[in-house]
């Protein structure tokens, strides 16, 4: 081996470490690149993030083609290395050159690059993609080769290689919340408005619906004069009337309209005719999740549902404002009847209605109380216990202590919650802050 050899060799070293280089820092910044920064720069015309898009969505191809790639360059220095090293050290420089090479292909070929990569993934993407589709189009006859060689092999020791993709696009929107940056008052409550947003489709009516029980409503067989005066003290704008029963709605009388045919008759109450100036009813079932109780909202232009089960039987009311509510949270205007629902005792245990919802709960304090099988706390712990506690009772549920404190016929109507205490860290976090406030 001549010394011009050697140099030579030295010099394709030097370019394969640095075409490696270039392999790894493309694997990790493709794989890297927010698919989200991609796509609004895709939609504004970028033709890179269209490109670096489409390599994301067939990653096994682009992956293939770098691994072998990268395998490729690496096995070549490696090769070169050991003869320059060979020759001048002669056996041992086989040693030298494993160790010497793995060192320097770990460090300046795998780590030096990708630590690059992810400072900024998005960058470093879009300035690779002019050289992507070339190199994938040159590798594509081998990579299907290497597929199709990888799969029989598996398939040799019963391994079967199947297509079926998971969308896990809902659950890395979720992920992007959580990560959402800052801890002060505004940020959690960005990140519990998105986390409702994505709620909709999955959350049903009967989870936020006004029960029967607790909804305002007007018999229509009362005098027009007992209808007005109901109307005029309600905090209510739209009122369910009902005949003969509670359960059988004949109308939603709107304040607007009742006062509009007051105008009409020139305050002539007894020329009033109730169940014309009503709306008809609007039901819908319990199991119509928010997302599409949202957009009938929208396409009827009504504010106001009635909730039935599939008996059809009466189960409470839904409103459009309590749809927003669960996306920004309480919405409370100036006719709103400030109903306590919860109160925070000076020992910190929580005084709790039992009709307040699980939602709303575990919205304001950041617990983490299962709603899946109840709507409100009352449910909660009759589906927890299987059983109708007296008042005076006390249970344990999810880490929470529950004491009945009232009980009226068969409804635990008042509960006294004591949460647990919070991790260690969360409590110094607290008394930090304290100090510094």
């Amino acid at each position: 081996m001549t010394l011009f050899y050697s140099i030579l060799s030295i010099f394709a070293v030097l370019i394969l470490v640095f075409l490696s280089a270039l392999c790894s820092a493309s694997e990790a910044a493709v794989l890297a690149a927010s698919r989200v920064r991609l796509y609004h720069l895709s939609k504004k015309g970028n033709p890179k993030a269209s490109m670096v898009l489409a390599l994301q969505a067939q990653i096994g191809g682009f992956i293939s083609a770098i691994l072998l790639l990268n395998t490729w360059f690496i096995t070549l220095v490696t090769a070169l290395a050991t003869g320059i090293l060979t020759f001048l050290f002669g056996a041992a420089g086989a040693v030298y050159a494993a160790i010497g090479m793995g060192a320097i292909i770990t460090i300046y070929a795998e780590v030096l690059p990708k630590m690059y990569v992810y400072t900024n993934p998005d960058r470093i993407a879009l300035a690779f993609s002019p050289f992507f589709k070339p190199i994938l189009t040159l590798m594509k006859p081998l990579t299907k080769a290497i597929d199709f060689i990888a799969k029989q092999s598996l398939r040799l020791v019963g391994i079967k290689i199947t297509h079926d993709l998971i969308d896990s696009s809902a659950e890395e929107l979720r992920g992007a919340i959580e990560l959402h940056a800052g801890s002060s008052h505004e940020a959690e409550y960005e990140r519990s408005m998105l986390r409702s947003i994505l709620d909709l489709t999955t959350v049903e009516v009967t989870e936020i619906m006004h029960h029967r029980k607790t909804m305002f409503m007007i018999n229509i067989d009362l005098s027009n004069q007992d209808i007005v005066n109901h109307v005029l003290k309600a905090p209510y704008t739209r009122i369910p009337v009902w005949k003969e029963n509670p359960e059988n709605i004949v109308g939603i009388l709107h304040a607007k309209d009742l006062l509009r045919a007051v105008q009409v008759h020139k305050g002539d109450l007894e020329k009033l005719d109730i169940k014309k100036i009503a709306s008809p009813p609007w039901f819908i079932p319990e199991t119509t999740t928010l997302f599409s109780q949202l957009a009938s909202f929208r396409e009827r232009r009504e504010h106001f549902a009635l909730v039935i089960d599939e008996y059809g039987d009466l189960q409470g009311m839904v409103t459009l404002e309590d749809v927003l509510e669960e996306i920004v949270g309480e919405i409370v205007d100036e006719h709103d009847v400030e109903i306590p629902g919860v109160r925070i005792t000076s020992d910190g245990t929580y005084v709790i209605d039992g009709t307040v919802t699980i939602r709303d709960l575990n919205r304001q304090f950041s617990w983490n109380l299962p709603d899946e099988n109840a709507a409100t706390l009352a449910g909660l712990i009759l589906h927890e216990t299987r059983e109708i506690p007296e008042g005076g009772q006390s249970f344990m549920i999810q880490g929470f202590r529950m004491d009945i404190l009232r009980r009226l016929r068969n409804q635990i109507t008042l509960i006294r919650l004591t949460p647990p205490p919070p991790p260690p860290e969360k409590e110094s976090a607290k008394k930090g802050h304290a100090l510094h406030s």
